[in-house]
């Protein structure tokens, strides 16, 4: 078995898209209406990919504590200044429980939890 994507509500399809291709660094591999008012986007290169689904039908985790995604980077100190950059937030971090990782979050449009991690 393999893992194909994972989905996430959310409320302005455009700041999401935004956040995960300019932030995160996904490109959009499809993007497509999905009915009346709905819309959805797939983002991300290889088999995993991070879907993206914004409608009237659809809402939006109200919480979201305790949930993120993952993405390894070289360098967490770049990663945190390019993301200072943008003008987000740092939510947590960085972190370095062990000498060989080390890791920061912040958060999407939605509240959503994403962390950049260093294998060291």
């Amino acid at each position: 078995m393999k893992f194909c994507w994972c989905t996430i509500i959310v409320k302005d399809m455009e700041k999401s898209v935004k956040f995960y291709h300019e932030i995160v660094g996904l490109p959009v591999s499809r993007r497509f209406a999905a009915g009346p008012g709905t819309e959805i986007c797939f983002l991300g290169e290889g088999e995993a990919k991070v879907e993206l689904i914004c409608g009237p039908s659809h809402k939006a985790a109200a919480g979201t504590e305790g949930i993120s995604l993952g993405f390894e980077v070289k360098s967490v100190d770049e990663m945190i200044e390019f993301v200072k950059g943008k003008e987000m937030e740092v939510a947590g971090g960085p972190y370095q429980p062990n000498p060989h990782i080390k890791f920061f979050y912040v958060k999407d449009p939605d509240g959503v939890g994403v962390q950049f991690v260093e294998n060291m």
